[in-house]
């Protein structure tokens, strides 16, 4: 099934369908979604990492779970596929895809699906899906930035972790930058716009086209995956750097994304939830007073963030996303051994 979970696009699978021998996946994986190839045009990826992505759902054997999720992004250019970090915007897509298949039953008008999400960081989510008549609800009026037209509201809450601030400090000074290390369920580093020469509400484009720039992002990004205890992260996909700068548009705070070599057009959901965190802890780069959720200013718009901290640990998070489906059927991968 493909769907659009979030401000994300990709195809869900169960796992039952998928081989078991994680290289055969991936293989599979990789000739389905038509890389490497930056077009993706023989797949049905997208051509950007934000519609290259998997999700693999199983039912869960953990009594506090219906379903394990498992997330896999196919690097478009590249024939990687990787499962180092969990994505929370196609998590929005989990429950639907869970009832659609039958491996949770609908309740009335709202649906419960408490998921265990298989990569590092995050261990549980619950989602609360619209349900009419005993089947997923997809029309709606929730409006979510970042996507074109509105959805039903997906609610999902995460529980927190014991280490927000992995490298145990507020701040760090890292590739010759003060920065802050946080993990809400994403691994991120915030570094200022200023400190980068930025103004903070450059579009995307005119990011990724500063060839200076990558290149000083991505060597602070290489100090930070040490630093962080994620060791040499050349070849991984987190953590991601954000760059803040104050807000323009009546939010508390603006940012940029690398993720990590392209630049987000909104903000990942987790990614969303560590900003969060390290803007409602006093002493981080990003701190602001205030109280209430967090409305962080992204490049379409506003993303709306609840979290409930305990001093520097994280109790829980909570965000309102969409999800639609987009088709259901067969998929026609190239034959094995075919090069791109």
């Amino acid at each position: 099934m493909q769907m659009r979970g979030g401000t994300s696009k990709g195809a869900y699978f169960l796992a039952r369908d998928l081989p078991r021998d994680p290289a055969a996946r991936d293989d599979l994986l990789l000739r389905i979604m038509g890389a490497p190839d930056e077009r993706q045009i023989d797949g049905l990826g997208g051509g950007h990492p934000l519609t290259s992505k998997v999700a693999v759902v199983a039912p869960s054997d953990d009594p506090d779970a219906d379903v394990d999720y498992l997330f896999l992004q196919v690097v478009p250019d590249r024939p990687i596929v990787t499962d180092a970090q969990t994505c929370g915007n196609l998590l929005a897509g989990v429950g639907p895809f869970a009832i659609e298949r039958g491996l949770v039953r609908p309740a009335g008008d709202s649906t419960e699906v408490r998921i265990r999400m298989m990569n590092p960081s995050v261990a549980f989510a619950r989602a609360r899906v619209r349900t009419t008549g005993g089947r997923v609800r997809y029309d709606g009026d929730t409006v979510m930035a970042g996507t074109p037209f509105p959805a039903a509201p997906i609610d999902l809450t995460f529980p927190g972790g014991d280490t927000l601030f992995p490298t145990g400090r507020l701040t760090d000074r890292l590739a010759g930058f003060d920065v802050t290390c946080v993990d809400g369920g994403m691994p991120v580093v915030l570094a200022r716009a200023t400190d980068l020469g930025l103004a903070g509400d450059e579009p995307p484009s005119a990011l990724e086209d500063d060839a200076g720039l990558r290149e000083r992002v991505e060597a602070l990004r290489l100090a930070a995956g040490f630093a962080m205890g994620l060791g040499d992260v050349a070849e991984a996909t987190v953590p991601k750097i954000s760059i803040v700068s104050a807000p323009r548009n009546g939010g508390t705070i603006a940012t940029r994304t690398f993720i990590p070599h392209r630049v987000h057009t909104a903000i990942g959901v987790l990614g969303a939830v560590s900003v969060a965190a390290a803007v409602r802890t006093p002493g981080t780069i990003a701190s602001a007073d205030g109280a209430g959720p967090v409305r962080i200013e992204h490049p379409t718009g506003t993303f709306e963030v609840a979290v409930e901290l305990d001093g520097h640990r994280l109790r829980e998070s909570s965000v309102v996303r969409t999800a639609r489906k987009l088709s259901d059927g067969l998929v026609w991968p190239r034959p094995v051994g075919e090069a791109a």
